[in-house]
């Protein structure tokens, strides 16, 4: 432990590595709303949050367990459900009045193309303005397509593999080269019952 006048020990949360404080003071003084992504192996969570003096107040959040309620039958932890998340988040801010958000990734490292950047590519595609550079991923891993085509490999190759891989699809009722046909379903999905589609 570090002695001394010079010594401070850092906030709690600091400490815990769950908030960097410099980075949230930028984002407090920006006056627009951040969408904060967090992620775990199974799920993806996306909430829209304003600072206020009195504390924190989320003005739209999304799951990516919700999209079961859309139809949605593989797992919640990957790049397509993360796009459909940041989707589902960005129409739901829209509808409580929201127009423009900054990123808010946590203490997580960028990285391109990554599942965090899938929401954000989502929330974009919704309709909220929001800066970003070029670290969104691309159309053909959105609609999961290189999961299709690692399945369509497998099959061919190791079908022992294949039904150990895949396993969460194939209980689920899901062959996992139809991937991208079910997530551009479940795309519709969402858009129709919020309004945004005939």
């Amino acid at each position: 432990m570090g002695k001394g006048p010079r010594y401070h020990v850092p906030l709690r949360r600091r400490r815990e590595r769950k908030t960097d404080y410099r980075k949230r003071k930028l984002m407090i003084l920006s006056k627009s709303p951040r969408l904060a992504v967090r992620g775990s192996l199974k799920n993806m969570l996306g909430q829209v949050i304003d600072a206020l003096p009195e504390g924190d107040r989320t003005l739209a959040a999304a799951n990516s367990r919700e999209l079961a309620g859309y139809g949605w039958k593989a797992p919640c932890g990957n790049v397509p459900a993360a796009y459909l998340t940041g989707l589902l988040l960005g129409l739901k801010a829209q509808s409580a009045g929201v127009k423009q958000v900054i990123t808010d990734i946590g203490l997580r490292r960028p990285s391109s193309g990554s599942r965090v950047f899938a929401v954000v590519k989502g929330a974009i595609d919704s309709g909220l303005a929001i800066s970003c550079g070029d670290v969104l991923p691309k159309e053909s891993r959105i609609k999961g397509e290189h999961i299709a085509s690692y399945a369509r490999k497998l099959t061919e190759a190791e079908t022992e593999l294949y039904e150990r891989r895949f396993s969460d699809y194939l209980t689920r009722n899901l062959k996992p080269e139809e991937l991208p046909t079910h997530f551009e379903e479940v795309k519709s999905n969402i858009l129709r019952s919020l309004g945004k589609e005939g």
